[in-house]
């Protein structure tokens, strides 16, 4: 979705390195999780990072800010896979001109929840985005809280109930997903295998559902091979959204005068070699605009 048959820009490009070399956002969130692979990151604001195999960016580009996103390829003996969701997530108004900034949710870091049905298959729940209450299935019944998000995030107000939650089941599992109240958005991904069964749904492809978000989902497996599936949810934000490209605000003044303030600034510049930078052989880390580093833990 680099936008060319729409909105005019170009986004992905693949010359040396794969990847969306320097380009602009302003006004909403980025989420980008990654399965498998690896991601090299640089901005406007001198920010660079080098994440994958599991770590999430969450990037909040509020004011403005100029990032790319390459796909190095650090292996010449083997294929360079690369699997990832990239979600974007909207900013309420009062937060739209916030300070750019990022925040890594290392592999390690991020809670996971496992459990085990009545015939013994095992599901996981692996706990991005909003506290995870199982409702079987599992030795402890305790809440599962999730790593905290950008202050500035929708996710971060009170009663958005933001939820991000991976779900993976093995052959023949079975898993109920916790109801939560009333008014929400919600839905489901199957984004890896081919069978889903959803209560008394069975679908036999890729599917997004969208759900009723007071009530549990109950989720099996019956395919027989392992499965993954994408929740998404949260309270609407309820104000207007006028988007364009990689913009999104609530006025066309606002958005006309984002395409003008990238024009004149270029949001800081770019102060890196070239468009698509990357980072060589490092391993994962992130290095802040402040200066602060900070590197996965093992």
């Amino acid at each position: 979705m680099d936008f060319a048959r729409r909105d005019g820009w170009n986004m992905y490009h693949g010359d040396t390195v794969p990847g969306f070399p320097a380009h602009p956002h302003r006004g909403f969130e980025t989420v980008t999780i990654v399965r498998k692979g690896l991601v090299d990151h640089a901005d406007s604001l001198g920010a660079t990072a080098r994440y994958g195999e599991g770590d999430v960016q969450w990037l909040t580009t509020g004011a403005g800010v100029q990032h790319g996103e390459m796909f190095p390829m650090v292996h010449e003996d083997k294929g360079n896979t690369l699997d990832l969701f990239q979600l974007w997530l909207n900013l309420p108004a009062k937060n739209k001109m916030a300070d750019p900034d990022f925040t890594m949710f290392w592999a390690n870091d991020i809670p996971h929840v496992v459990s085990t049905d009545a015939n013994g298959r095992r599901s996981e729940v692996e706990v991005v985005a909003g506290d995870y209450a199982p409702v079987d299935g599992t030795a402890d019944k305790g809440v599962t809280k999730a790593l905290r998000p950008p202050k500035a995030s929708w996710a971060s107000e009170p009663n958005a109930d933001v939820a991000i939650w991976i779900v993976t089941m093995e052959p023949g599992a079975s898993l109920t997903l916790p109801a939560a109240v009333a008014g929400l958005n919600r839905a489901i991904y199957l984004t890896t295998g081919k069978t889903l069964t959803v209560g008394d749904n069975r679908f036999d492809q890729r599917v997004m559902l969208t759900l009723q978000s007071d009530q549990p989902v109950p989720l099996k497996n019956e395919g027989s091979e392992t499965i993954e599936v994408l929740l998404l949810q949260g309270r609407p934000i309820g104000e207007p959204v006028v988007a364009r490209g990689p913009f999104v605000l609530t006025t066309e003044q606002d958005l006309m005068k984002a395409m003008h303030d990238f024009q004149r600034t270029e949001f800081g510049g770019w102060p890196w070699p070239t468009r698509a930078h990357t980072h060589g052989k490092e391993k994962r880390f992130a290095r802040h605009p402040d200066g602060r580093v900070e590197t996965p833990t093992e």
